[in-house]
């Protein structure tokens, strides 16, 4: 059984509705470029109102779920699941962006390395839109995720 340890932020409602406010744009144009009618326009509204509902229901899926046996990773396009086992170590990463010749911060982020040495990146982001006004609740999932990692380590 998985579970989210933390409750999705508001700001994912913001994330869909902006979403289909640009597929409703993109809607529009399309229609007016090729001068659909008809079918066509049925066509264009139904593919992109099911991408839509596609998109807002991996958008309120997204993130970091914990079981027994491992940790599970739902990501936009695609997710992850690892056993407890194949973790190495479960870690705050201080995230930067080059520009140029300037480093900009960008918050802490959640990583997940794996005995192999790869890392596995984490939907957990303390600047994201579920962490960006509650910074307790970062912790708190972080924390819940070490707990976790090293009470399974001690159980094998």
């Amino acid at each position: 059984m998985w579970f989210r340890p933390y409750s999705p932020g508001p700001g994912r409602w913001l994330v869909i509705g902006w979403e289909a406010l640009a597929l409703a744009l993109l809607a529009w144009a399309t229609i007016r470029q090729f001068d659909l009618t008809g079918q066509g326009v049925k066509l264009v509204a139904c593919a992109l109102a099911a991408l839509w509902v596609i998109g807002a229901h991996r958008i309120l899926q997204m993130g970091a779920y914990v079981g027994a046996t491992g940790l599970r990773i739902h990501g936009l396009i695609r997710s992850r699941t690892m056993s407890w086992r194949d973790v190495a170590h479960v870690r705050l990463h201080k995230a930067s962006h080059r520009v140029g010749p300037w480093r900009i911060e960008s918050g802490m982020t959640v990583l997940i390395e794996r005995r192999d040495g790869s890392m596995v990146n984490t939907e957990l982001w303390d600047q994201g839109i579920d962490f960006h006004s509650r910074p307790s609740v970062f912790r708190a999932v972080y924390h819940e995720l070490r707990n976790r990692h090293l009470a399974a380590q001690n159980t094998y």
